[in-house]
């Protein structure tokens, strides 16, 4: 039995303090940077993606048809929904605080991590068998709980994994056992050094069981 799902990461630039909780419209850059990297990228079928605006605009961007899947759709960041993270622990920083350390903290009324962590294995177990992979452009937040989920972590791994704008993740179930490749789309020169293009650093990650939902 295997299972093949390629993730595209559709977050957009912002981190940290200036990141905005929710979904948000692509920036012109990375519009450009999407459509620049739609050359170098091998036809696909018809994909999958989150329900976001953000995803919709990097499927369009990558020239890829994908279908909205409300299983892949981002975390549920309730009241926070909208504002800075910056702005959030300023006013509440205790709560914003334990949101970062413990993974069933709701202190936005919405959904924890560890529900995130939970549906997506739901999603990822339910995916069918295939020689073909399955192509999703999705959130940040969606590919972490993936990676936690096929790499039996604990949910209080979640913060520690980095998924950076554009990175490509590849996710295997083979004789029940996962394994994770890690890369980052590349986007083409303006100039050709004399060494050619760049590579491309691809992180792979070892095969794990296939965990129970915890």
């Amino acid at each position: 039995m295997t299972v093949l799902v390629t993730m595209l990461c559709a977050t957009a630039a912002d981190s940290g303090h200036d990141r905005v909780f929710g979904d948000g419209a692509l920036t012109e850059r990375r519009r450009r940077e999407l459509s620049a990297v739609k050359a170098t990228l091998p036809p696909y079928p018809p994909a999958l993606r989150g329900p976001s605006v953000r995803c919709a605009q990097t499927a369009a961007a990558l020239g890829i048809e994908a279908l909205p899947e409300h299983a892949l759709r981002d975390l549920d960041h309730g009241t926070w929904d909208g504002r800075s993270a910056a702005d959030v622990a300023a006013e509440d920083p205790h709560g914003h605080s334990v949101w970062l350390t413990d993974p069933d903290a709701v202190p936005h009324g919405g959904e924890s991590v560890r529900a995130l962590c939970r549906r997506t294995a739901a999603w990822l177990d339910a995916l069918p068998t295939g020689p073909g992979p399955v192509l999703t452009i999705t959130e940040e937040s969606v590919i972490r709980a993936a990676l936690v989920h096929a790499l039996s972590l604990p949910a209080r791994a979640y913060r520690q994994l980095e998924v950076p704008p554009a990175s490509e993740v590849t996710l295997t179930l083979r004789d029940g056992l996962w394994s994770a490749r890690i890369g980052r789309l590349t986007v083409p020169q303006h100039r050709q050094s004399s060494d050619g293009p760049a590579t491309v650093a691809v992180l792979t990650l070892p095969a794990r069981r296939r965990p129970a939902i915890a």
